[in-house]
């Protein structure tokens, strides 16, 4: 059975995508369809800040994203030297928030220690990071997303945790997405499941998807991997038949095995 999944691959110097592994286990035959571009903003900004662990309580991060916008402040060498001398260091005797292993990973790989990552979403996050800060700590710094919902900025403030956003990068639609959609439907038919991975992938994508799959939608079962994702395609009327128990490769395919089953889905040759 064939899986569809509104995301981009993973860096191919990384290994075969995980999510793709996962499902061929379940005998899956996945695609991945990149959804999303990114520009990133702000980054002389950012690394200013980096700059000045000392005004900074910690940091917390919620999306790979703002950890890529790290990434290409470090690739100026005089940066990267100071962060390897000096920032790195200090910013390890703070504590650095993440809300899943795929932005834990991140921040190992550029010298931190993240907790926090078996939060899986915002909400788990905020209430993990209240439980550990008190009102008169400094603030702790959030790069973030111009698209990043207010649900662990408002439980912070309510809680009376200091907290400063600093928006690192835009989200928009990738240039070759009804181009790819187009392309998977006419050579692959449709898919028994279709997997969003973002409320901003459900935006981009529905109107395509309802098109291309005409008549045959309600033979798709459509997942989420997590409950914001979920929220958002309720809102937009697509019934959601999963969402992964917490935002893995496993857990996804798990839940769609389970959906699939449960359903007895058939889908058109």
């Amino acid at each position: 059975m064939k899986v569809l999944l509104l995301k981009d691959p993973k860096d191919k110097e990384s290994g075969p995508d995980p999510y793709i592994q996962a499902l061929g286990l379940y005998r899956f035959e996945a695609t991945l369809i990149p959804v999303l571009s990114f520009e990133f903003i702000s980054l002389e900004s950012l690394f200013e800040k980096l700059s000045h662990p000392e005004c900074y309580g910690g940091l917390i991060f919620t999306s790979p994203r703002a950890l890529e916008a790290i990434k290409i402040c470090l690739k100026e060498k005089s940066k990267n030297e100071a962060w390897s001398k000096s920032l790195k260091q200090k910013w390890n005797t703070k504590p650095v928030y993440v809300v899943g292993k795929a932005t834990a990973s991140l921040v190992e790989e550029i010298g931190l220690t993240p907790q926090g990552e078996k939060s899986g979403n915002a909400e788990k996050l905020a209430e993990y990071i209240c439980s550990r800060e008190k009102s008169s700590s400094s603030a702790l710094l959030f790069p973030c997303g111009a698209l990043k919902r207010e649900v662990l900025p408002t439980v912070l403030r309510e809680k009376g945790v200091p907290l400063e956003s600093l928006t690192v990068y835009q989200t928009t639609q990738h240039a070759h997405l009804q181009e790819s959609l187009s392309s998977y439907f006419s050579q692959q038919g449709i898919p028994a499941s279709i997997v969003f991975f973002s409320p901003s992938g459900v935006k981009f994508c529905l109107q395509h998807i309802k098109k291309l799959s005409g008549d045959f939608i309600n033979h798709i079962k459509f997942a989420a991997i997590g409950p914001t994702t979920a929220e958002a395609m309720e809102a937009a009327g697509i019934p959601v038949s999963c969402t992964a128990e917490s935002p893995t490769p496993q857990d996804l395919a798990t839940g769609i095995q389970k959906a699939l089953h449960l359903h007895n889905c058939s889908v058109p040759k």
